[in-house]
Parts: structure tokens; C-alpha cells; sequence
């Protein structure tokens, strides 16, 4: 995953805030690649690693997709990334660490495209359960990484996708065997350490049958001049019966493109949540689709993102009823001030033969001043006859009434609403272990410091 590292750490120790701003780290490396794209960088990334010639190829097949795949029309204006300015390799001198006291500082080095694990992995070892990172797996589990491996998202499913999958290092890997219960939430943070080099992690979470899992995600940046790509992709398998709750907590610095492509497969009882907590970047693209393929399988997407100055975020989700009896709830919150534009892209599929099925599609927008903007595109395709799908939308502002009741109490103008603004995200907040929710609370909060008025 360039310019990531990826620590597992105990929720205690977990502080997104203080990951956000530093120096750059040194230039320490193995191997860095020249700047831009081509089948050499490709071929020279995947013979460092050892890789099997079967990644070789899906790697090439999925360069020559990209090449081919034109710029997403929509969402938002990515005039500005220029592929051939990003090293998409790097291969650090450090090798991962085993706990989180091994991160470097902010101002140390970094450890770039190597992924950094913690493994604590005595009691996960004892119930079989593999956490690792992609690099590794691909070396120990081979066969079960290809036996899932861009299954769900296919090499040329989008143009930033194909780039992943072309460039991939890192990221997470997790295999829960059938009827494990997971107790423990299985942590990473991956953070970038550099300017003008790209981030490409890939995950890959195959819970079996009667499983259950919940992994927790911490990503953020420091702020550099120029602008920064990451572009990630993560597939989970929920197999029949099982649980999967995958928590992202981003703390991006303004200048990066965070353009991920998310997607689950759940079938017959399984259950998938994807819960997404978005700060900071320039432009966030980011939609967790879920596939019901499975009957009275269910799928829940929480997210909220937060936007400033200069920042645009366009996320949402996607939920498509591909089996009878299934159930998906969306509730999307969205916060901007300062200018910032938010908007909510989500699509609602319910195939002709899925019957009995039910979403729920809850957005909310709070705007903290007259100059933000929020949207909404609801895309909804409806092809049972007795589908109850349900979609509402509120768009609101700090009321004057609120703060007047709050400052009354004597609480200055920031703190009321920082309290509103809490409320708001509340029904979010509430769904993350403790620590998370403390910290994400305390990272919207700094966001607004002296910027209302």
C-alpha cells in the first residue's frame, strides 16, 4: 500500500488526531519507483514481492484496463491528478513492526508501501483465524488468495480499481473460519508518510460460514504541498450465516484524493455493515455496495462525512436485493461548512425475482453556514412488485433557537455546536466501540475550532 503503514493497535492506544499532521519522513528505501505507470514497474513490483505469475498476469490485465478506461464523469473534478507525476512503488528499508510502540514518529521514517503489522496472534492462531497483511498472504495462503482475490471486484470494474489492482501492496488480509466468533475487533491504520507517491492497499476479508468479525480501519496524512492519490479497494466475502462489520475511520490531510471502491457478497443469512467515518481530503468517492445474494441475507451502511474548505465529499452507498427476503438499511449523515460540499450517491436495487424484500434510505445533511452545499442522488430500481422501499431526506441548519438555549447554560458559541453537531452524528457514533466514538466525536470537534463566526 504506498506510502501507508498498517499497525494493528489496541483500541486504548488509537488516536487518529495525532497521526494527522508532520514532517515528512526520509527517503530510505530499498526500491523506489521512477514516476508514472507501465508493464516494467508492474513486472519489477511483482518480482520484488516473489509473486506467482497468476498475480503477474491479473496485475498486466488489470494495467492494460486502466489504460483503456476513461475518467468517471461525475462526482467530482479530478482535472488535477496526473497518473504519470505518482510513484506507485516503494519498498522501504524497515521491515513491520510488532506493536504500536514500533510506529514511527511523524517526523521519522516511514514505512511507505509495505504494510506494518502487529501480531498478537496467539489466541487468533488457537481458533485459526488469519490476520495478516496481503503481501504475506499471498506468500503463506496463495491458494485461498486466489481462490477470492478480485471475485468480487473484477479487474476492470472501474478506472481507479484497475489501477489498484494493477499497483496493489498491502493492505489487509483476514480469513475467520467457519462458526469463529471473533470477540475482539481486528485493528489496522494505514498512514501516509510521503509526498508524490500513491496509496493503493488491498483488502481482502472472507468470513465463513456462521462467522463473525468486526475489523477496524484508521486512515490519515500529513499535509504536503502537492496533491495525493489513494486509491484503495477492499472485498469481503459473508458466507452463510456469518457476520462481517467493517469500521473506517478517515482523517485525511486537504490535499488527497481518497477514491476507494468498496464491495461485499452476503449469502443466504449472512450480514454485512459497513460503517464509514469521513474527515479531510481534497475529494472523497467513496460508495460501499453490498451484494444480497443470499435469501434473508441483510446489509446496513452508517456513515458521515465531514467537510470543510476547499473539500468535497460524495459518498453514499449501494445495496442491490438479489435474493427474496433481504433487508438493507442506509443512513448517511453529512456535515459542511466553510464552503464545503457534501452529497449523498446511492443506489437501491431489488432484481425482478427478489421478493419480500425491504431498504431503508435515511439522509441527513446539517449545513453550518451559507456558503456549503449539500445534494442528494437517490437512484432507485425497483423490479419486485411487493418491494417496501423507504427513502428520506433532510437538509438542515443550526437553528438560532438551539444555541440561544445552550449558550444560555453557559456554553460559548463553538461548544453549543459542537454539541448540536454531535447530536446529529449520534445515531453513527453510537454503533463504534467506545474509544472510536470519544475520538471521532473529538476529531469533528477540532475540525470546527475557530472556524464559525
Amino acid at each position: 500500500m504506498s506510502l501507508e503503514n498498517a499497525v494493528s493497535i489496541t483500541p486504548e492506544g488509537f488516536d487518529v488526531g495525532r497521526y494527522r499532521l508532520g514532517g515528512g519522513s526520509t527517503e530510505n528505501y530499498v526500491y523506489k519507483s521512477t514516476l508514472g505507470i507501465n508493464q516494467k514497474i508492474v513486472r519489477d513490483m511483482s518480482a520484488m514481492k516473489g509473486e506467482p505469475q497468476w498475480m503477474l498476469d491479473i496485475r498486466l490485465r488489470a494495467l492494460a484496463f486502466f489504460k483503456k478506461c476513461p475518467m468517471p464523469n461525475w462526482g467530482g473534478d479530478m482535472a488535477e491528478i496526473d497518473f504519470d507525476d505518482i510513484c506507485y512503488y516503494s519498498k522501504p528499508t524497515k521491515g513491520q513492526a510488532n506493536n504500536g510502540s514500533d510506529l514511527p514518529d511523524a517526523t521519522n521514517d516511514g514505512y511507505e508501501s509495505e504494510a506494518v503489522f502487529h501480531r498478537n496472534q496467539i489466541e487468533l492462531e488457537r481458533q485459526g483465524v488469519l490476520f495478516t497483511d496481503m503481501n504475506t498472504a499471498l506468500v503463506e495462503y496463495p491458494e485461498l488468495v486466489q481462490q477470492y482475490f478480485g471475485t468480487i471486484i473484477p479487474p476492470n470494474d472501474n478506472k481507479f480499481s484497475s489501477l489498484n489492482t494493477s499497483v496493489w501492496s498491502g493492505g489487509s488480509f483476514i480469513y475467520v473460519p467457519p462458526g469463529v466468533q471473533v470477540e475482539m475487533p481486528l485493528q489496522a491504520h494505514f498512514r501516509t508518510n510521503a509526498q508524490d507517491r500513491g496509496r493503493f492497499e488491498r483488502t481482502l476479508i472472507i468470513a465463513d460460514e456462521g462467522s463473525q468479525v468486526h475489523y477496524i480501519e484508521g486512515c490519515s496524512a500529513p499535509v504536503y504541498t502537492s496533491e495525493s492519490l489513494r486509491s484503495g479497494v477492499v472485498e469481503i466475502i459473508v458466507k452463510p450465516g456469518a457476520h462481517v462489520t467493517y469500521t473506517t475511520i478517515q482523517n485525511w490531510s486537504s490535499n488527497v484524493y481518497n477514491l476507494v471502491t468498496k464491495r461485499a457478497y452476503v449469502e443466504t443469512e449472512g450480514r454485512m455493515e459497513w460503517i464509514d467515518g469521513n474527515i479531510g481530503s481534497r475529494l472523497t468517492m467513496m460508495y460501499p455496495a453490498i451484494w444480497l445474494a443470499g435469501p434473508k441475507a441483510s446489509g446496513e451502511v452508517r456513515s458521515v462525512a465531514y467537510a470543510g474548505v476547499g473539500q468535497h465529499h460524495d459518498t453514499g452507498a449501494k445495496l442491490v436485493h438479489a435474493a427474496p427476503e433481504t433487508h438493507s438499511t442506509i443512513l448517511s449523515k453529512s456535515i459542511s461548512k466553510g464552503g464545503g460540499r457534501s452529497a449523498y450517491r446511492g443506489l437501491v436495487r431489488v432484481e425482478d425475482h427478489a421478493f419480500g424484500c425491504k431498504s431503508d434510505v435515511q439522509c441527513d445533511s446539517l449545513l453550518l453556514d451559507d456558503e456549503s452545499v449539500s445534494n442528494t442522488y437517490p437512484h432507485l430500481e425497483i423490479g419486485s412488485t411487493d418491494a417496501l422501499v423507504g427513502h428520506a431526506v433532510t437538509c438542515s441548519k443550526v437553528a438560532d433557537a438551539q444555541l440561544f438555549y445552550l449558550m444560555s447554560r453557559g456554553l460559548s458559541e463553538e461548544q453549543a455546536i459542537g454539541m448540536v453537531v454531535n447530536g446529529f452524528i449520534e445515531p453513527v457514533t453510537r454503533t463504534l466501540p467506545m474509544e472510536y466514538a470519544v475520538e471521532w466525536s473529538r476529531l469533528i470537534e477540532l475540525q470546527m475550532l475557530g472556524s464559525i463566526g
